[in-house]
């Protein structure tokens, strides 16, 4: 069996806690250090994780307020 890495394991949770609307749009994300601790990782890998929702457009960044989820019809695909 293949072994994901752990931002995109990190990332999957995270898009799988928007659809099960544990997260809604305009929620906000914990900081960098907060997510490191909770998920017992460095500190760049949850900016790996960022930086992937971000391209995917799940989340949105505003400098000096944190990171927000975005509205599920900006990228969540019809099934």
């Amino acid at each position: 069996m293949p072994i994901t890495a752990d931002y995109i394991r990190i990332a999957d949770e995270i898009v799988a806690d928007i659809r099960a609307n544990r997260l809604k749009p305009e929620d906000r994300l914990p900081s960098i250090a907060q997510l490191a601790a909770k998920y017992k990782v460095s500190p760049s890998t949850v900016k790996q994780v960022y930086v992937r929702l971000e391209a995917l457009r799940v989340i949105w960044r505003h400098q000096g307020k944190g990171v927000f989820v975005n509205h599920p019809k900006l990228w969540m695909r019809e099934p």
